[in-house]
């Protein structure tokens, strides 16, 4: 199938040509691009924010077809456009693209100007359009890797550039892997009351406001609890005092937490348990054998990371410092 037959294919609602990033508020790893800047470039936009795991899983992918096809006339736009307020910072957002190698140009999106003139609803989204600035295929969230690897080296052909064999090496490092979708039940869970779901202490949330919690003694699939004094807002809850608790029984191979120290980035100790006792071989790359670890900036941690076979898990983590913002699990 070519390229045009996937553009008839797939309907397109909003503009067939590739609008420009007026509206960023910044830019990294580039000045400012307009479309005098792409004019005769086949161009990647990938709409993306730095806690999200299900970006974090397509970026070998979008690493592999830039350092691939660069060369051959392609670039690749990133467009940070954050989904909680941490994401806002910029020396943050500075810090999470150095440690995620990303290395292509980055449109600062803070104020939702690129994402909507895009109109644009997913993280991540990918947007490929052709040498003549036509927005030719879209694709969102994980997968179909071979299918916008072909588009693209199709659009690069029809522009003339000599391509080379095969698809691009695909460099994929720790949290990164794909989920194990087949041994997961387990979705994905805010822990500001804004989205909550699944959310099981015995005392009622009250949206910024102290409130001491307890957990229950039994917790059911896909559910969870705080314990100790929490102030719960809209996109996170934190921790008041020193040993606050959450508790969650998942099913599935990674348990990530997005969590952010206080300003000015105090580190905040932690210790997870899995089923009561320290996770062993079953911890995540943010933890150790015997559970511990520290929040140092604002990130998605990855918790537990478990051999097969796969169950239904108690996980508990016990923040030994106060005032550590807990916003939102993941599962791979």
């Amino acid at each position: 199938m070519n390229v045009n037959e996937l553009f008839e294919r797939i309907p397109f609602p909003i503009k067939p040509r590739l609008p420009a990033f007026d509206g960023a508020t910044g830019w990294l790893n580039s000045g400012p691009l307009t479309p005098a800047d792409l004019r005769g470039k086949v161009v990647i936009v990938d709409f993306w924010t730095y806690t999200c795991i299900n970006w974090i899983r397509t970026l070998p992918y979008i690493r592999g077809w830039n350092e691939a096809y660069g060369a051959h006339g392609l670039v690749v736009v990133g467009v940070h456009t954050p989904e909680f307020g941490i994401e806002h910072d910029v020396d943050s957002l500075r810090h999470a693209a150095r440690d995620m190698r990303v290395e292509y140009p980055v449109a600062i999106d803070n104020e939702y100007a690129v994402w909507n003139a895009f109109a644009n609803q997913y993280w991540p989204a990918l947007y490929i359009a052709d040498a003549e600035g036509r927005i030719r295929y879209k694709h969102f969230g994980e997968g179909a890797y071979d299918r916008s690897e072909r588009v693209l080296r199709e659009l690069l052909a029809d522009a003339g550039a000599a391509l080379p064999e095969g698809p691009a090496p695909v460099d994929v490092n720790g949290i990164e892997a794909p989920a194990d979708s087949h041994d997961m039940r387990s979705p994905e869970t805010y822990v500001g009351l804004a989205r909550a779901s699944g959310f099981a202490s015995s005392t009622d949330g009250a949206i910024d406001e102290p409130r001491t919690y307890t957990q229950p003694p039994v917790l059911r699939l896909n559910e969870w609890a705080l314990a100790g004094e929490w102030t719960v807002g809209h996109e996170a809850a934190v921790a008041n005092e020193a040993n606050g608790r959450i508790a969650y029984r998942f099913h599935a191979r990674d348990l990530n937490l997005i969590l952010a120290p206080p300003s000015g980035r105090s580190p905040i100790r932690f210790r997870v348990l899995l089923d009561g006792q320290p996770p062993i071989d079953a911890h995540g790359l943010d933890v150790d054998e015997d559970g511990l670890g520290i929040v140092r900036e604002p990130r998605l941690y990855q918790l537990i990371r478990q051999p097969a076979p796969i169950d239904d898990r108690l996980f508990e983590i016990e923040f030994i410092d106060p005032r550590v913002a807990a916003f939102c699990f993941t599962f791979g």
